[in-house]
């Protein structure tokens, strides 16, 4: 079961409560993104199963945490790979993120390749900490054998 869909109807049905079903709507520049997240078209794979993946991200207004995280996943396999996490900085300008992580042996294999990545926050409510999506991006890409250490 993906937890995603759960969180975001959770999430508006928060949000629906705390404004009131009477409130005026939110004007458009309340409602402008204030956080973006790109992956770039290539990552790279190591021969061990290591997978680099890397992209930008913008981020601000953050209380908690903030992290950008990644997964892939490739062929027809519904199975995700989570990458790495990267902390982020939130203060409005554009930063590179570089990820990596080891997958099993054989599990990735050069070529074409799906990317999730994701702004997240962990932010504090109560005494729990809850995620907080800011961004995410949805990418194909193509991954290349990284070049062998020497």
């Amino acid at each position: 079961m993906r937890v995603r869909p759960l969180l975001g109807a959770a999430a508006g049905a928060a949000l629906l409560l705390l404004t009131g079903a009477g409130a005026a709507p939110a004007t458009a520049s309340a409602l402008a993104p204030t956080a973006s997240v790109t992956v770039d078209a290539v990552g790279r794979i190591a021969a061990d199963g290591t997978v680099t993946l890397s992209g930008t991200y913008r981020c601000a207004g953050s209380s908690g945490p903030v992290f950008v995280g990644s997964s892939v996943q490739q062929g027809v396999s519904t199975t995700r790979y989570g990458i790495g996490g990267t902390r982020a900085v939130c203060d409005g300008a554009e930063h590179r993120w570089v990820n990596s992580g080891r997958t099993g042996s054989g599990a990735l294999a050069a070529g074409a390749a799906h990317v999730e990545a994701t702004v997240l926050e962990l932010r504090s409510f109560g005494i729990m900490p809850l995620p907080v999506f800011h961004a995410v991006k949805n990418q194909d890409v193509t991954l290349n054998k990284a070049p062998a250490r020497r």
